[in-house]
Formats: C-alpha cells, sequence, structure tokens
C-alpha cells in the first residue's frame, strides 16, 4: 500500500468533504502596477510575468486565475509577487487548504469551460466561488502535491528536452538547405518573372461569392492550410461551391507543378502541386506561380523560396500594414539563381528528402509532447479524484 492509500485509509476512510471554492479562499482583483518603480518583484497578467517592481500585492503563495483571456492558464506563485487586474489572486485559507493542492485542483478543473462571456472569454469571482472542490485532511493534500510535484517536473523536463531537439533538427535542416542553395558567381541570376508563365492569385469572397453555402463541398484554401509544403485542410476549412470553385480557378488557374506562395499575412509558406486540383482552391493573398519548367524545376523553386537568402530579399520588400504582404510586382523582380535544371534536380531531391525527415520530426516530436501532457493529465485527475463523504 502507497503511502497515500494508507493517509487516505486512516484519515478520511468514508470519503472526502467537498466544499465550494469560496469556503477555502477569498479571492482578490489586482492592480495596477504602473505607478511603481523598478525592481525583482514580479507583476503577474494573463500571460505571465510581465515586468518586476519594487512593491508587492500579497506576500503568501497564492493561485492566479485569469479573468479574461486564456482562462487555463493558472499560475502557482510562493514568491512576493504583484498582479494586474485581468488576474484574480487568491487568499487561501491555510488552515484547510494546502495552496498548491489548489491549484492542481484548479487545474483539473479546466475553468475555460466556465466562461459564460462572448467574444473575450472570461471568468467572474461569483462563477468561480460556486465551484465545488475536494478537501482531504492537509496531510492526504500534501502527499498529493508531493507526487504532482515530482511527475510535473519530469513532464516539464521531458518536454523542454523534446522541445530542444526540435529546434535543434530544424534548425540543421535549415543549415543544410541554405548550403545546399548557395551559389558562386558562375551561376545566373534572374528576375523570377523571367522563368515562369504566370503568377496569379485566387479570389477574394467578398464580391463574388459565399463561402460555407448548403451545396459547398470544395475547400476554401488559406495559408492556415499550408502546412510543410502540403495542403492539409482540416473540418475547420471554408468550403465553397462548385460554381465559386469555377470563379477561383478563373482567376488562379490551378495546375500540376504550380507553386503556391502565401503572399499576405505569414508571408513565404510554400507548396507544390503535385495533381490538377479537382475539390480545391486558393484565396486572394495566396500566389500560384507557373514555373517555365525548362528553366526552373518546380521543387527546387519551392526550396528556393524558403532559402534564408531569397527569404530575406522578398521580406525586404513586404509591406508592413494591418497585414504584412508581398505585392505580385515585386514578387516578379525577385532575383533568383537558376543552375542547369539537372542539377536543380539533384538539389530539390536531396531537399525533398530533408524535407520529409523534417517533416515527420515535425509532426512525430509534438505528438509525443502531447502524448505525455495527456498522460499526466489523466493521472493528475486521477488523483484529485475522491469519494464524496456522505
Amino acid at each position: 500500500m502507497s503511502v497515500l492509500e494508507e493517509l487516505k485509509a486512516e484519515l478520511c476512510p468514508d470519503g472526502v468533504e467537498y466544499k465550494r471554492l469560496g469556503e477555502v479562499l477569498t479571492l482578490r482583483n489586482g492592480k495596477d502596477y504602473r505607478h511603481l518603480g523598478s525592481g525583482n518583484i514580479p507583476v503577474y497578467g494573463t500571460g505571465g510575468i510581465m515586468t518586476y517592481v519594487d512593491s508587492y500585492v500579497y506576500d503568501k503563495p497564492s493561485v492566479l486565475i485569469p479573468r479574461k483571456g486564456s482562462l487555463n492558464k493558472l499560475y502557482y506563485v510562493d514568491v512576493p509577487f504583484w498582479n494586474v487586474d485581468t488576474i484574480f489572486y487568491s487568499e487561501i485559507f491555510t488552515d484547510i487548504a494546502n495552496p498548491k493542492f489548489i491549484y492542481y485542483v484548479l487545474e483539473s478543473e479546466h475553468l475555460e469551460n466556465l466562461n459564460e462571456a462572448g467574444a473575450v472569454p472570461s471568468l467572474t469571482q461569483k462563477v468561480l466561488n460556486k465551484i465545488l472542490i475536494p478537501v482531504p485532511p492537509l496531510e492526504v493534500q500534501a502527499e498529493i502535491v508531493r507526487i504532482l510535484d515530482k511527475w510535473s517536473d519530469a513532464n516539464t523536463g521531458l518536454i523542454a528536452c523534446l522541445t530542444r531537439e526540435l529546434d535543434l533538427r530544424k534548425q540543421q535542416y535549415a543549415y543544410y538547405r541554405d548550403k545546399l542553395l548557395t551559389f558562386g558567381d558562375e551561376t545566373p541570376r534572374v528576375p523570377l518573372g523571367e522563368v515562369i508563365h504566370s503568377l496569379r492569385t485566387g479570389l477574394n469572397p467578398r464580391k463574388f461569392f459565399k463561402l460555407n453555402t448548403e451545396d459547398a463541398h470544395n475547400y476554401y484554401i488559406t495559408i492556415r492550410e499550408m502546412h510543410n509544403g502540403k495542403i492539409m485542410p482540416t473540418d475547420k476549412t471554408d468550403r465553397i461551391n462548385d460554381e465559386a470553385m469555377r470563379l477561383c480557378n478563373k482567376r488562379s488557374n490551378l495546375e500540376a507543378g504550380d507553386v503556391l506562395f502565401s503572399g499576405t499575412g505569414t508571408i513565404g509558406e510554400t507548396v507544390v502541386i503535385e495533381e490538377t486540383p479537382t475539390n480545391w482552391n486558393i484565396k486572394e493573398g495566396i500566389f500560384a506561380i507557373k514555373p517555365k519548367q525548362d528553366r526552373i524545376q518546380p521543387h527546387f523553386l519551392r526550396h528556393i523560396l524558403n532559402s534564408s537568402s531569397i527569404k530575406n530579399a522578398y521580406m525586404d520588400k513586404a509591406v508592413y500594414g494591418t497585414m504584412h504582404s508581398i505585392t505580385m510586382k515585386d514578387m516578379l523582380t525577385l532575383q533568383i539563381p537558376v543552375p542547369p535544371i539537372e542539377q536543380q534536380i539533384r538539389i530539390a531531391s536531396i531537399l525533398d528528402r530533408f524535407d520529409t525527415l523534417c517533416s515527420d520530426l515535425t509532426h512525430g516530436l509534438p505528438a509525443k509532447i502531447s502524448a505525455r501532457r495527456k498522460q499526466y493529465e489523466y493521472y493528475r485527475d486521477k488523483l484529485l479524484t475522491f469519494t464524496p463523504k456522505s
């Protein structure tokens, strides 16, 4: 029998009492900090530590609960701190509740599901104070905190390790890509417009058609669906009907071998179309580049557009307004290296293989991170599930 099981058998054999949150702590609003001087006291907002000041609002262990925004981002703070008015702090009655135990309990409550607001999620003290939470004896709470602290530290360490590995692999891929795509003076550089038949774009639905009509079964592709060189629609992707599809394609003229390039928002996502689309087309702001394939190979062009030197060149031309964008005119004048076609094919083949390996890692490591988080949450929730005392 584990220490926790022994404590539960001894101290709460008939179950655990549940209390309203308002019975175990008092919630306080944060305050403006801009009148304070700089110092070493952390100031918390909904995104974490914002700055450091010379005074504190509370100096005992507390759980910080967002009032609006990312409602699932809780913070446990056991040093003097200040917090702004977008986040509550909790004065916990330590004679009945361990502050860290309350943090883990509230973390398992998924407070984002209590949102009653509209566009900006928010919580109120009234809603929070009504939450029913288990309040086992303090010794049981302390043992659960010890176990969860240990699991949380191990989990955080593994996730940090996996994240570092992913970043290093991406850097390694970018290094070898740029090395392969660096050419000497013997390689001619020409404007993009000289080696392509056309540069077109998709259609904006505002004047021409409606999205998600009853007869819409084709995908309307935006930057959100362009990932790792592939078109990846989801159940959240907007749909267009056949007439809208025809109108879009009249503008974009998509065919196998075209290179798609995101020219607005997140500039520089690229995809090579392998088969002429039959059930999707692109929005305005996604450029469809049709290479002259006897001059430039589509996959080579895609990799060139992803290389650091060319990316820097077109980002220098980008217009920074409400949404970042690059004009079609500036794209056409972009100077790109054009080695012999046989060399392009060889380089593209190598980089396609690198791309596949990197893509597998990009999907695989985040999947491991997600699985580890779910495993932690599963065991945390099991530890925090009690038989209510009758």
